[in-house]
């Protein structure tokens, strides 16, 4: 089955009445994802484009059974929503926000601490473009229509990149099991690792496409994790091949300051654990389909 979200999957918007949250709840719904409703503070007892607005997290999940929730909440306010819903019991929770100060994500990522690692709330994000299961149901801002339902499951810090993967795909005919992306931040809730471990155990998935960038060490811990752990088939391309050590580029996360952070380092270290590797952002397609081919 999909990971994180499929048709059942019960989903909370909070940020609902904002701008942002509206336009993408919407979008959400047309294509099938079953949003229950949705949380502003001080806006509790209303209704907003036919969803009920909760004033708080767990009382939406009281009312609802909501067990994923997409946090459209503005950065200055997005750690105190995430960590709202850690605390109402949210399965779930994707945040899109892009400018969460580091010292937030600590505050946040102690905070989910406090739960036994069976309950603990599964955070994407912050700073992605979200969670697809084609087909069945999203929760995030990418284009659903370029992806086509499949086997080949697409984990990326870069939310471009992943459509760019999704879409050369869907023309060559290779559909895609779930696409999550884990957002380009420094301090983020699910790293490649995690996901990667989900597509493993997942019946539904062939094989994975990863979509890395420069800075930080995920990539390498991707590696060491499919080299001694991964039965699938593994492609990856990583951005930022010609990315200067020690200038910060694009991302908040994308800044080289130690061995294997480099672009060029992570390819050699992926391609040592078995993985194909894209060259270019042009060449997802062919890669993905000679891969499968093998």
């Amino acid at each position: 089955m999909p990971i994180l979200i499929d048709e059942n999957s019960k989903v909370l918007v909070t940020g609902l009445t904002g701008r942002i949250g509206s336009f993408h709840a919407e979008e959400m719904r047309a294509y099938g994802t079953n949003v229950v409703g949705g949380v502003t503070p001080g806006k509790g007892g209303a209704t907003h484009n036919g969803l009920p607005v909760f004033n708080t997290v767990k009382g939406a999940v009281k009312e609802t059974d909501a067990e994923v929730a997409i946090c459209f909440v503005p950065p200055p306010f997005a750690a105190d929503s995430i960590m709202e819903a850690a605390d109402a019991g949210i399965r779930t929770c994707v945040c899109i926000a892009d400018g969460i100060p580091a010292q937030d994500m600590i505050r946040v990522k102690r905070y989910m601490r406090r739960y036994r690692a069976e309950k603990r709330m599964r955070l994407i994000g912050p700073n992605c473009a979200g969670i697809i299961s084609p087909g069945q149901a999203f929760a995030g801002l990418m284009p659903p229509h370029i992806y086509l339902p499949g086997r080949v499951g697409i984990v990326g810090r870069s939310g471009t990149l992943g459509y760019e993967a999704a879409s050369q795909m869907k023309a060559r005919g290779i559909g895609v099991s779930s696409s999550i992306g884990i957002g380009g931040d420094p301090i983020n809730g699910s790293s490649f690792r995690d996901i990667l471990e989900l597509f493993e155990n997942d019946s539904d998935t062939d094989a994975v496409v990863m979509v890395g960038e420069i800075g930080g060490p995920q990539e390498a811990e991707a590696a060491a994790y499919i080299r001694d752990h991964m039965s699938k088939p593994v492609a990856a391309y990583i951005a930022g091949l010609s990315a200067p050590k020690g200038r910060r580029m694009g991302h908040a996360g994308a800044i080289v300051s130690a061995f294997g952070e480099s672009a060029q380092e992570k390819v050699e270290i992926l391609g040592d654990a078995g993985v194909c590797i894209v060259p270019t952002p042009s060449a997802f397609g062919e890669v993905v389909e000679e891969m499968l081919a093998a």
